[in-house]
Formats: structure tokens, sequence, C-alpha cells
């Protein structure tokens, strides 16, 4: 099983969303998240006075998927998040050891 986490910008989250449930991912947590990478902040006026935006808003995304759905979901992630320009976000892939329903007590693939 992997984690992927995936931050993207705020307006793609819907889009993300429907393909990856389209796909048949059950179970997706979304994180307000604020950062900054070569993109940087940006400045804005607001009542006439300059202010330094040093972290941007972005949506984190993370999944808990079995191995055989890693590169699927990645493609969806990667495709429709993209818009071609800086601050598109980025994916990151992690193996994960154990999942326990706290529930239940399932364990493994069948807690996802």
């Amino acid at each position: 099983m992997k984690k992927i986490e995936a931050i993207i910008k705020p307006f793609k989250l819907d889009d993300v969303k429907e393909k990856l449930t389209e796909v048949g991912i059950r179970g997706i947590t979304i994180s307000e998240v604020k950062g900054f990478g070569r993109q940087k902040g940006h400045t804005e006026l607001y009542r006439g006075a300059e202010y330094v935006i040093d972290f941007i808003p972005k949506i984190k995304i993370e999944v808990v998927l079995p191995d055989e759905m890693v590169s699927q979901a990645v493609d969806i992630i990667m495709e429709t998040a993209k818009t071609g320009r800086i601050g598109d976000g980025k994916i990151f892939i992690m193996p994960i050891d154990e999942i326990i329903r706290i529930r239940t007590g399932e364990t493994g693939e069948e807690a996802l």
C-alpha cells in the first residue's frame, strides 16, 4: 500500500476529486494548507498599502491505495491538476506499513 500526498491549486480540487472517485477511489482527505516553493510569494495592494504574501494557499489531498492503483491515481492527479503554470504543485508517494480501521479492527487493504 502507498500514500499519495498531492499539493494542488485550490480551484482544481473539484475536478481532481471527481476524476479520482470515477475510478473507484473511495477515501480522500483534504486539507487547506499554505506554502511556497519556486513560486515564492507575491505582493498585493490593499487600501493603498502594499503587502507581501509569502505563503500561497494550496490544497493537500491525501489518499492511501493498494499498490496497483497508485500509478493510475498519480496520472489522474497530474493530468487534472496541471495548468502549465508555475505553482501547479507536487505529488509525494510514500509506503504504508499497516492500516487499522478503528471501528472494526480490520487491517491492511480491508481497512481501506
